[in-house]
């Protein structure tokens, strides 16, 4: 049996969903675990690795990227699917495989570790937002950290989170692997560097499609998980299309609005420096410490709001079943 709603288990793949939400909720990514063995994300890194070194060279390199791309994609749904389709304990693998590729617990604690280090010092902060942002922190003050750590959270929260759940839950096992390899290869070439502009370019765009939708249930999950709802969702309609992404701006801009304070903003990156959007939060203050803690309290907020979701769709499910019985 293959999970997903396309291929018409809907029962089965809400409470598989459901039940990797949990799993990982409860042991995250554990280190004696992935100590001994590649993560998926990892083997799927390598994979991006392994194709770009042998065919972004030459003339081409847009359709050499597509084509990188597509063989990437193709295998995940390959793999996916015969994982998925094994008698007996196929949704087993897919419920696994689910709760493997989705971070809400490792979001979680590599944010509040940027919100430990800063309140030890800036130089202990720096180096905790390291771990989760791809600019430079040498740069950073206080405020800056802040900022890339909560913008961090907002943006993984749908890339880590509610892509992998929404995919999974349309495709499956097949469906979320494949959603991760694009995501991953957009993460390591959808750069609009000198290297990568053409090669990485098909990766970038279908990431930006694939997150399309998930990034717009993220920023309703984050405003509603708020203190403020009213107010995220009036930043998210001023500032959200102001983002260089079609995508990040929405989560980015509903935390901005929901903790009312200062995102966004230029960013240094390497010798590059973006010139990104300014989203504000009403009030126009700079973040701190403590308004990581509390981009965190919203995150699982909003986790515990999508596990509510999944739980009503199953309770109409059955109440339609019952009903036409």
């Amino acid at each position: 049996m293959t999970l997903g709603l396309l291929f018409g288990d809907a029962d089965a793949t809400l409470l598989a969903l459901l039940l990797a939400l949990m799993l990982d909720a409860r042991f995250g990514e554990p280190s004696w675990l992935w100590s001994r063995m590649p993560h998926p994300a990892a083997l799927l890194g390598r994979g991006v690795d392994q194709l770009e070194r042998r065919l972004n060279r030459g003339s081409a390199k847009r359709v050499k990227g597509l084509l990188a791309l597509a063989l990437l994609a193709t295998a995940a749904l390959a793999i996916g699917g015969a994982l998925a389709a094994v008698p007996y304990v196929g949704p087993l693998f897919a419920t696994i495989g689910a709760a493997i590729l989705i971070a809400q617990r490792s979001l979680i604690e590599h944010i509040e570790a940027v919100a430990i280090g800063l309140q030890d010092s800036l130089a202990e902060g720096r180096f905790a937002v390291s771990m989760v942002v791809g600019r430079d922190p040498k740069q950073l003050d206080e405020p800056a950290v802040a900022r890339a750590a909560i913008e961090s959270a907002a943006e993984n929260f749908s890339d880590g989170v509610v892509a992998p759940a929404f995919w999974f839950l349309l495709g499956g096992l097949p469906g979320i692997l494949a959603y991760k390899a694009i995501n991953t290869a957009d993460s390591m070439i959808g750069h609009r560097s000198e290297r990568y502009r053409a090669f990485g370019w098909a990766s970038a765009r279908l990431d930006d499609l694939v997150n399309l939708i998930p990034a717009r249930l993220s920023a309703a999950l984050i405003a509603l998980s708020t203190q403020a709802p009213r107010r995220a969702l009036r930043t998210v309609w001023r500032d959200a299309h102001k983002h260089l992404s079609p995508n990040a701006g929405w989560p980015e801009a509903a935390m901005a609005g929901g903790l009312g304070v200062m995102l966004g903003g230029p960013r240094r990156y390497g010798a590059q420096i973006i010139d990104g959007a300014t989203l504000y939060g009403e009030g126009w203050r700079d973040p701190g410490p403590a308004e990581i803690m509390r981009a965190t309290r919203v995150l699982s907020r909003a986790w515990i709001l999508l596990c509510a979701a999944i739980i009503g769709a199953i309770g109409v499910l059955m109440l339609t079943r019952y009903a036409a019985a």
